[in-house]
Parts: C-alpha cells; structure tokens; sequence
C-alpha cells in the first residue's frame, strides 16, 4: 500500500475532501504533517506521493514526477501566506524577520521579494507560527514574522493581534511579475510503479473535482474547524486553484528561474508522470 502525504491545513480540503469522506475510495495510507515534514518525508523516501512544497521540488527534481494539472497557486492574494509587521516593510532593514519553519517556498518567496522588489534588508531568524503558536507570538522579539496557512488566515481574522502593516505574498508576486504563484505541487517518487502513482493521481483528480462542487460544505467545515468565519473560508477556498495550467507552469518556471539565478536551488527541469 501507498504512502501518501496530506497537509492538514484547509487549503487542503478541497483535494481531500471526498476522500475523507469516502465518496471517492483510496486505497493508500494517508499521512498528514506541515509542508515541511511532508518535503523531508519524500526526501527521505518514507512518503511515496504527496502534495510538497515547490521549492522541495525543484531542490531535488531528478528525484520527483509531477502529477499533472494538480497543486496548489494563486493568480493574486493568497489569503493564507502573509508578512504580519509592526512597521512599514521598507523599514524593516536592520530589524528581525521571523521565517515559519513550516514552509520552504514560502520563505523562499519572501525572501524574493526584500530583495527585488521591496530592497529591504531585515535579519531573519526562524520562528514557530502554527495556530497553536499565535498566543505566544509576541514572546519573541521581531518586527515582522511570516505566517502561514490556517494560523495566518486566523491571526488576519483576529484583526492581526498588533501588526498594523499586513502584506500577501501572493498579491506581491502578481504585482511583481503580472504571474499566479504554485506554492505547492504534488509528485511522486520515481521509483513508484507508474500504474500505482497514476491510480493515486486519478483518486486525488477526482476528490479534487467533488471538493471544487462542494467549497459551501468544506467552507463549513473549515470554520468550524478554525473558527474563521464561514464565509472568509469560502473567499479563501474560491481564490484558490488546484490545477496547472500552462500560465501556472509559466509562474512556475519563473519562480524557479529567479531561484537558479540567486543560486538556491539547482538548474533543472519539470518532469511529469505520464498521465494516459
């Protein structure tokens, strides 16, 4: 049986949702955990398909295959990928800039972004920011943190608990490069049989399907799971795409581009399990 990895943040919801609730069978071993563990489950081998991150993805593409027209991307703001600061960004040079641990592209898109488009320099260190981290998030000292996920569509809900200046990195890209941004991809090893990876992809295409006719119902859901409002989860889950599209793939490869190009992640290519 399968080792398939699942994030279990709502922007999930949509792509699992049936097979929760087993209107679309799987006949796989789900495993949930951040993006972060999920990279370093497929790096490791111990996950064999799995929704990661990006930049997981092109830090080591010889060993992934892309499942075909199935991620995670936005065409302007993301909701769910935000700086939360106490002061201006471009004032932030100089001053601490907390990185979640829980993601890799995010952190790599942020990252972009001080130093091309807002040409600030902050000092960044690591920080926790999961929900069950936001009522200690003022313990640590910083002027800007990056918060994902269910914790930043939360800590925008709760009016941003003392940051007054909010940016979506998602929007910053849109306005940077006039592209939706992938955050998240999912792939298979390759060394999975091709029948069982494309009998994986198959199941997630159709959940994904039954989850884009029921956003109401997984909205719900998602609220009563977080306690954001049930019609913030709807705006958030409807700004969503979970396809790959050709101007996905061109926001992609730019994505990947500018990260050869500061020397991040090697030069290589997207390769794709061979759908029929």
């Amino acid at each position: 049986m399968l080792r398939v990895g699942r994030i279990p943040y709502i922007n999930c919801y949509p792509v699992y949702g049936a097979i929760d609730r087993r209107i679309v069978p799987l006949d796989a071993e789900l495993v949930d955990g951040i993006p972060s563990e999920l990279n370093r489950h497929m790096a490791d081998g111990s996950l064999d398909v799995s929704v990661i991150s990006a930049v997981e993805y092109a830090r080591d593409a010889r060993r992934y295959l892309l499942l075909p027209d199935l991620a995670i991307s936005c065409d302007g703001p993301v909701r769910s990928v935000m700086l939360f600061a106490k002061r201006p960004v471009d004032e932030l040079s100089g001053c601490q800039v907390l990185l979640s641990r829980s993601s890799m592209t995010s952190v790599a898109l942020l990252e972009l972004l001080f130093e091309h488009v807002w040409k600030t320099r902050p000092i960044f260190g690591a920080g926790d920011a999961e929900v069950a981290d936001l009522a200690h998030l003022a313990r640590e000292p910083h002027e800007g943190r990056l918060v994902i996920g269910d914790a930043a569509l939360l800590l925008h809900a709760q009016e941003r608990r003392g940051y007054p200046f909010v940016y979506d990195l998602g929007e910053a890209w849109k306005r940077w490069t006039g592209l939706p941004f992938v955050f998240a991809v999912w792939v298979a090893q390759r060394t999975v049989p091709v029948d069982a990876a494309l009998a994986v992809h198959a199941r997630l295409i159709a959940s994904r399907d039954w989850g884009l006719r029921h956003l109401p119902t997984l909205a719900s859901e998602a609220s009563s799971r977080t306690g954001v409002p049930a019609a913030r989860c709807l705006e958030y889950l409807s700004g969503l795409d979970y396809g790959l599209s050709y101007e996905h793939l061109a926001g992609l490869t730019e994505f990947f581009r500018r990260l050869v190009a500061a020397g991040r992640v090697p030069n290589g290519s997207l390769a794709f399990l061979p759908a029929a």
